[in-house]
């Protein structure tokens, strides 16, 4: 009780602090932006432009740009219609009184004509592909979600398919595949992990690196995405940044959940614009205040610029540069003895990448030049503060990607292009004791090694967008060479097919097969010398329809055939599908093992999803609901369930905005327990009864989040109160061993969790 009255306090004392008192003047703001052809990314002039709900409008000039004066803050949507082009609403335009919001619009041509449907805008983004499993969020969505913590990875754990290994983590489980099988790319620049802490080999972490405030969309794709790319089995997440204001200098100061930063943004002469952004977390300072053992620190710096040469050229650069530190308190044994069960990671990393666009008479070409590094500093003690493991690594990439977009016709377009990894830094200092890495025979196989190695990769692709009638296909096909597998080339064949029944609905297939190549730290083991790519052969049928413009329904099945999946050879009951390592001394680490690419699985299920945007009613929200199995084979010859076997997943959330200065949400989640594997007497996971133990409870959690606006003359302020698990529900994410009491126990969440935002704009 003690719990609930403090946050009811809490709640009344922030909203009497925030008053409910009305403005006797209403400020404005101006919304400019510019049009362009998401074929050909050519400007597209006299496109009419008017925010919806008022009398406010204009027309694009031969330049594709446009401006909306005198535009009343707050929340609006803004429709672009063209004889040429499919009517489009973007919803959720936040405008404040100080600096312009910047829009920059992709509108597609029209192919199919539907006489006897009304046409009408929609809410929701047109692809020119045909392509399955595929939701797009943008800012709004994804700041106000309930429980987020405005992350952008965390967002995307609403939608179907989509599960996470524990609350609090971004290690996403997409339709039964291991957390390493995401793809994360951020304008054209793909990142190898997108989180702070991240887990080495995998995708996963605790919190994003990605600065919300310069999402402009995220594209997620659950499977069936086309050829441009490759080396994932599960999935792509495609972030794109907005540009910097080109008109004004402008920024933002912010105070979140875990975290502090500085936004600034502005013109470069005439022709471009900058973003810089630079958090850093006060976790550390809270850790020390609560005497907790073990405390986190992070910063994390951003940085676009974005430059038009002339017309028909342009470049961007894109940089992200993170550091991560941990520090242990070991004054206390009760502290030795937590911290001697944690992997403490530090590290180094960066992500920098040069583009460049060029616009040409049927299309457009794009070269993008990047570097990627981390480096990884891990290591874990035991509780007299000897050393029982050690990891320190670093992994480097040269990046080189050429694409070229042609338009061939006006229902036809073709995408070739080429990518080039160089593995230049790839550097392993590793020291695992025998007692943890033992043998399928329980004898002690101790590693101590010091080793380097370059790698290469190389990508091929082709694909093919064309209409005819009813009729949409997308023919793709790839070809991967990677020079550190028993084998080298592998081809890829993709297909979509979408029947559009009419402008509201459409029928929706796709086949493809996927290739991943093992992760670098594999290759650490001197055993692993004739390692194969993973290979998913996938499946997905679905009907997609909009009962209204600002509604969308989507049903699909799906099913993944794998193949060359990672066996565990010291634990042949067991495929190698790891997410984030907190505890070394429960099983080998990070791959660090004899593995032969030999085991099979097959994941199927059943999603639905019901999206409704911000319009004239303003009630908006997202229902996803997914029903799917996942099982493999490994060495013994016996299918079991996955570790990310979790077979029902439901999410429902729901948002009510009551007027320019009040919204409120609320988000609730469930989600079936996984398999978990026994341990034996002596505290060893036993892996002769690998994922037949006890299916971890239900975990159901219900969020809620208040927003609250102000708008001045030149600056606006934007405070929350985000309260995640509000009925204080004791969710568990594994099970552990207590050493000191000799059992298994469950790892239970701290229950309820109220954080407070705010936001200056200026």
């Amino acid at each position: 009780m003690k719990t609930y009255s403090a946050l009811l306090i809490f709640l009344l004392l922030y909203i009497h602090s925030v008053g409910f008192s009305q403005d006797n003047t209403k400020p404005t703001g101006k919304i400019s932006g510019i049009i362009v052809s998401k074929i050909n990314q050519k400007p597209i002039s006299s496109v009419s432009v008017r925010v919806i709900g008022t009398d406010i409008g204009t027309i694009s000039g031969r330049d594709g740009k446009f401006i909306l004066e005198n535009v009343p803050t707050g929340i609006v949507s803004v429709r672009f219609s063209s004889v040429a082009y499919q009517l489009y609403v973007q919803t959720d335009v936040v405008v404040n009184s100080g600096k312009p919001t910047m829009l920059e619009i992709e509108l597609i041509e029209k192919v199919i004509e539907f006489e006897e449907t009304e046409v009408r805008g929609s809410f929701f983004p047109k692809r020119i592909e045909s392509t399955t499993s595929s939701q797009t969020l943008n800012f709004e969505d994804i700041r106000r979600t309930p429980g987020a913590q405005e992350d952008v990875i965390r967002a995307t754990a609403l939608l179907p398919g989509v599960n996470v290994t524990a609350a609090g983590r971004n290690d996403l489980i997409v339709r039964g595949g291991a957390p390493y099988e995401n793809l994360f790319i951020v304008d054209e620049l793909e990142i190898p992990n997108i989180n702070h802490f991240g887990s080495q080999g995998s995708t996963g972490g605790p919190l994003s690196v990605i600065n919300l405030d310069f999402v402009r969309n995220v594209d997620f794709s659950a499977g069936g995405f086309s050829a441009n790319h490759g080396d994932k089995l599960s999935s792509k997440t495609d972030i794109s940044l907005r540009n910097g204001n080109e008109e004004q200098f402008g920024g933002k100061l912010n105070l979140s959940a875990s975290q502090f930063g500085l936004n600034l943004e502005g013109p470069i002469s005439d022709d471009g614009s900058y973003l810089f952004s630079a958090r850093r977390s006060y976790l550390d300072l809270l850790f020390k205040l609560a005497g907790f053992s073990f405390i986190p620190e992070y910063w994390d710096f951003q940085s676009k610029i974005n430059y038009k040469i002339d017309n028909n050229n342009i470049l961007t650069f894109l940089g992200i540069w993170v550091l991560d530190d941990v520090k242990l308190n070991n004054d206390e044994l009760d502290n030795r003895f937590d911290n001697s069960r944690i992997a403490v990671p530090s590290q180094r990393q960066y992500s920098t990448g040069l583009t460049w666009k060029h616009l040409f008479g049927s299309g457009f070409s794009l070269l993008t030049v990047g570097r990627t590094y981390t480096k990884f500093s891990t290591f874990q003690n035991d509780s007299n503060l000897v050393e029982i493991f050690r990891n320190n690594s670093e992994e480097g990439e040269l990046l080189l990607k050429a694409e070229v977009d042609f338009q061939l016709g006006k229902s036809t377009s073709l995408v070739v292009g080429n990518q080039t990894k160089y593995g230049l830094v790839m550097d392993y200092d590793v020291l695992i004791p025998g007692y943890i890495r033992t043998d399928q025979s329980g004898n002690e196989q101790p590693m101590d090694i010091d080793t380097s190695f370059n790698t290469l990769k190389n990508g091929t692709f082709a694909s093919l967008n064309t209409a005819f009638g009813h009729h949409k296909f997308t023919f793709g096909g790839r070809m991967d060479f990677y020079n550190f597998t028993k084998d080298n080339i592998f081809l890829s064949p993709r297909l979509s097919y979408t029947y559009v029944l009419n402008e509201n609905s459409s029928f929706i297939m796709s086949a493809g097969r996927y290739y991943q190549s093992p992760s670098y730290i594999w290759l650490v083991d001197k055993q692993n010398t004739d390692l194969q790519p993973m290979k998913a052969d996938q499946i997905v049928l679905g009907y997609a329809h909009t009962p209204l413009q600002d509604v969308k329904v989507q049903l699909e099945v799906f099913y993944k055939f794998y193949d060359n999946y990672p066996a565990r050879v010291y634990r042949p009951q067991a495929v190698l599908a790891p997410s984030g390592f907190d505890d070394i001394s429960y099983d080998i680490p990070f791959g660090l093992e004899p593995l032969s690419m030999s085991a099979e699985g097959i994941s199927r299920g059943f999603e639905l999803f019901i999206q409704k945007k911000l319009s004239s009613i303003p009630l908006y929200g997202l229902f996803s609901f997914t029903l799917s199995e996942s099982k493999f084979t490994s060495l013994d010859g016996k299918q079991r369930p996955s570790g990310y076997d979790s077979r029902i997943i439901t999410n429902l959330a729901l948002g009510y905005r009551f007027n320019e200065k009040w919204e409120v949400s609320t988000k609730f989640r469930l989600a079936t327990g996984v398999p978990t594997t026994p341990f034996t007497s002596t505290g060893q996971r036993d892996f002769t009864r690998y994922n037949e133990g006890e299916r971890l409870p239900v975990f159901h959690a219900l969020d809620l989040r208040v927003d609250r606006r102000w708008q001045w003359n030149n600056y606006s302020l934007i405070t929350y109160i985000d309260i995640q698990n509000i009925y204080a529900n004791k969710n568990v994410s594994n099970v552990r061993w207590n050493p000191r009491l000799g059992v298994a126990e469950y790892n239970e969440s701290i229950g309820i969790l109220p954080t407070i935002g705010v936001s200056l704009v200026f």
